[in-house]
């Protein structure tokens, strides 16, 4: 099926559609759930780990483009899951989705996603969608599956031209955890499944959960950590009373003023006191703005598992200048030229040289832009989860 400001008038073939809120409609064959969802429609360039992304809490609200012609043709499985909260809504790919090879495979992704409520667009011209994403930005839109092809055109157009899109957006209330829990599990490894650590006379990290992978309490823990997670409006006074070594701001969806309302507040105050400081995608963020930086809405984002980031700044010894190739998923960005003094500029993108990452002078207290736990992804950052867990002491 071609990408299109096409004429209204359904393909014989087409049993789904993605419905732009400039008017373009894209026919394709539906997959997964069936009915409509409305998000912002990105693209992800990784190769592997589509089930990581289709469950990272961070693509809340986001219909997810893969360039990677080849989807689903390793199936799914019960141990690549990051996280079973809210999520992308859907996805959209090049190629059918044939059926799986792989030995660990345990179903379909066609029924895995029908089973968690997500909907998927095949035979689409994922190229020129993603073409079309860089030059005019991440569009509202909504996509519907119909097996039987009878779609509403005009109410679907209605209600992506409705949504009110991402910016001032909250999402974290809607992906984080209702209660604090104690973390153990490590990492996976093939054959042996995911680590067992012990919690005793290990820093005890507080997480603070605005939608996170669980691969990242995963690297805390094989780091040397003991992890417990709590929700993102977890007060204060309430984290102090857990007597953390060190506080933990993960990734999450939305935007990160809008979260910042409430928690921007409490990570001031851990700053005030000392507490170590860890922040990754939107906890960087908010990190960054808890130090007096701002936050910006990206064009397109980044999204992808080969986004290179060099290290710069003071502080990095013979390592300056190494570039590190990143996990990324984020549509904000820390504003560099708002960075206050006292804020380091302490990595940056090759892509297009925004933000990565910013270390408080003075403070135990760092974040960074990327995803340093990958899944998927590149394994090249993973020292930053032995960096933070060495400064607790």
């Amino acid at each position: 099926m071609a990408f299109s400001a096409s004429s209204p008038a359904r393909p014989k073939s087409a049993t789904g559609v993605l419905v732009l809120a400039d008017g373009t409609i894209v026919w394709g064959k539906g997959f997964g759930a069936v009915g409509h969802s409305v998000g912002e429609v990105c693209f992800n360039t990784a190769m592997t780990g589509y089930q990581e992304v289709l469950t990272d809490p961070s693509y809340a609200a986001q219909i997810v483009t893969f360039t990677f012609p080849h989807i689903g043709n390793v199936g799914v499985n019960d141990e690549d899951l990051e996280s079973l909260v809210e999520s992308a809504v859907g996805c959209i790919v090049r190629e059918d989705i044939t059926a799986p090879s792989s030995f660990r495979s345990a179903g379909e992704l066609a029924d895995w996603m029908a089973g968690l409520g997500k909907i998927g667009l095949s035979g689409v011209d994922t190229r020129a969608l993603t073409r079309r994403i860089r030059k005019s930005g991440a569009p509202n839109a909504v996509i519907a599956h119909d097996p039987d092809g009878n779609f509403d055109l005009d109410a679907l157009l209605q209600r992506a031209q409705a949504w009110p899109g991402l910016e001032g957006m909250d999402l974290a209330q809607r992906v984080t955890r209702d209660s604090g829990e104690g973390w153990e599990g490590g990492i996976w490894q093939l054959g042996q499944g995911y680590a067992r650590s012990p919690r005793d006379g290990r820093p005890h990290v507080v997480a603070m959960d605005f939608g996170a992978k669980d691969n990242i309490f995963r690297n805390l823990v094989k780091a040397g950590a003991r992890v417990s997670v709590v929700p993102a409006k977890t007060s204060l006074e309430d984290i102090l009373a857990m007597k953390p070594d060190g506080v933990f701001l993960s990734n999450g969806p939305g935007d990160p003023a809008a979260t910042g309302e409430y928690a921007v507040p409490v990570i001031k105050a851990l700053l005030e006191r000392d507490i170590p400081l860890f922040g990754i995608c939107l906890g960087h963020q908010m990190l960054a703005l808890a130090a007096g930086a701002k936050t910006t809405k990206m064009h397109q984002g980044h999204r992808g598992a080969n986004h290179p980031v060099q290290r710069v700044g003071e502080g990095w010894g013979e390592t300056s200048g190494l570039v590190e190739i990143t996990s990324m998923n984020h549509g904000f960005a820390v504003d560099s030229d708002s960075l206050p003094a006292g804020v380091e500029q302490t990595h940056l993108s090759l892509f297009d040289g925004s933000n990565c990452g910013i270390a408080i002078s003075g403070k135990k207290a760092f974040g960074v832009q990327y995803h340093p736990e990958a899944s998927p992804g590149p394994q090249d950052s993973f020292y930053l989860f032995e960096k933070f867990v060495g400064m607790l002491g």
